[in-house]
């Protein structure tokens, strides 16, 4: 008799747990399905090369879903520029949701944000990334899939090769130098 109260008691403990697991994981599901797509807008992406600062006019990110996961996937993020020595400098991601936070890892940088603190319908995207003790706001909105295949081999030779940066003129010389020297992204403090 005591032994199937315990084991009635672990039952509904363990009956408990599961539901609560579940309902996180149904709100991450919900929430990486409708991250899956193509966003661009402004993330307030600046990148610092050779002495000086160069701001993204605007910004697009690609989540791809995993098959196997409904949490995570790859992607890429794209930070378009004016007045600078490229015209864009491209990154693969890995992402993932867990507990409501969207965990973006550049691939090549080997770094990472955090975007905790946003609100996310199926047509925009905003809020605050984290990245160390800087929160930077910004805004997307979602957008149809580019043709990935237009861009000159994505800004790399290969998924974790060195970086390749499309250049507007004497491409060659800056190219030389940038293999050597790459720009370093940075969020200007927004909040």
């Amino acid at each position: 008799m005591i032994m199937k109260k315990i084991y009635s008691m672990l039952t509904m403990a363990m009956m408990a747990i599961t539901a609560m697991t579940m309902s996180s994981c149904d709100e991450d599901i919900a929430i990486a399905t409708t991250l899956e797509g193509t966003w661009r807008g402004d993330m307030y992406v600046s990148s610092y090369w050779n002495g000086r600062d160069y701001y993204a006019t605007a910004t697009e990110i690609t989540f791809n879903g995993d098959p196997f996961s409904w949490t995570r996937g790859t992607g890429y993020w794209v930070d378009y520029y004016s007045g600078a020595p490229w015209d864009y400098v491209a990154n693969h991601i890995e992402w993932h949701v867990v507990n409501r936070n969207i965990e973006v890892y550049f691939v090549e940088e080997g770094t990472a944000v955090v975007i905790g603190d946003y609100r996310l319908t199926d047509n925009y995207f905003s809020g605050y990334i984290e990245d160390g003790d800087n929160d930077v706001e910004f805004r997307l909105r979602h957008i149809d899939s580019p043709n990935w295949d237009s861009y000159d081999r994505w800004g790399y030779d290969s998924w974790y090769s060195n970086y390749y940066y499309r250049t507007r003129s004497d491409a060659a010389a800056v190219a030389d130098t940038m293999s050597t020297k790459r720009p370093v992204r940075q969020f200007a403090k927004t909040k």
